[in-house]
Formats: structure tokens, sequence, C-alpha cells
């Protein structure tokens, strides 16, 4: 029984860390609490803990992770320390313009070019790839909002 159990935990999925900034570094903690919120509703303004818009999301997972960040998402931008495309994390946030303003909305990148996604209302926080046309088109920047 032993050797079964000890077989079961080898198979046992990867996990990056825990809420409350237990992981390695809290850009990875943030990324599990995003997540873990995968499939609740979008809602604007909000910031959960059950239903979020984009940057409510992206404050409550780093809030949970230990860091306080500001509310919307041009003003996250504006918060981050830039990180090229190539660079990215995961943990690190994604930013994006939309109807050609300012920056408007924010993701958190998870690796392997997909992101946390509270997109839009009538839809649910998502994994979504920075490759896809909409994305991709309105790419704008990343950043870390820790050192």
């Amino acid at each position: 029984m032993a050797a079964f159990l000890a077989l079961l935990a080898a198979c046992t999925p990867f996990q990056r860390g825990a809420p409350g900034g237990t992981a390695s570094n809290p850009g990875t903690a943030a990324l599990v609490v995003a997540e873990s919120r995968i499939g609740a509703p979008y809602r604007y303004g909000g910031s959960g803990p059950d239903a979020f818009d984009c940057s409510g999301l992206v404050a409550y997972a780093y809030r949970q992770a230990g860091i306080t960040l500001p509310r919307t998402a041009a003003q996250q931008y504006s918060a981050v320390t830039p990180v090229r495309k190539h660079e990215l994390r995961p943990g690190d946030l994604v930013f994006f313009r939309v109807n050609g303003r300012s920056v408007g909305h924010v993701g958190i990148y998870a690796g392997e070019e997909r992101f946390v996604d509270a997109p839009q209302t009538g839809g649910t926080v998502r994994m979504a790839s920075l490759d896809d046309s909409w994305y991709r088109q309105r790419y704008v920047g990343a950043g870390r909002p820790y050192q």
C-alpha cells in the first residue's frame, strides 16, 4: 500500500504555490490565485472574490500575494516595472489598448503565451492567448509589480 501511495503522489500535478504568498515569489502566488478564479463571472467594477473585471482580478490576486496594486488597468500599467515580451515570467502583467485609446485591459501572464483574463460582460475569468489576433493587435506591453 505504501508503494502505491508513493506512486500516486508522484503523479500529482505540479503546484506553483498557494494563495497567501507562500510561493517562491509574489508573481507566482498571484497567478495561482488568479487561476483559482477561472470560471468566475465578469462584472464591471468587480474586485472579487466572486466576480471580477480585468483590473479587479489583478488587484485581488496580487493582494492575496501581499502586494497592493492600483485599481485600474491604466494605473497598474503606470505602477509596474516594464518587461520585454521575450522576458515575461509567470505572474507578470500584460496590457492592452481597447478601442485605440489608452491602456484599458490587463491580464496575468501564465507562461507559454497564455494569460488569465477577465474578458467582458457576459464572460467568465478564463485562460487566453497572446497569439489570439484580438490581443496581438492590441498588446501594449508588460510589467512586473515586484522586484
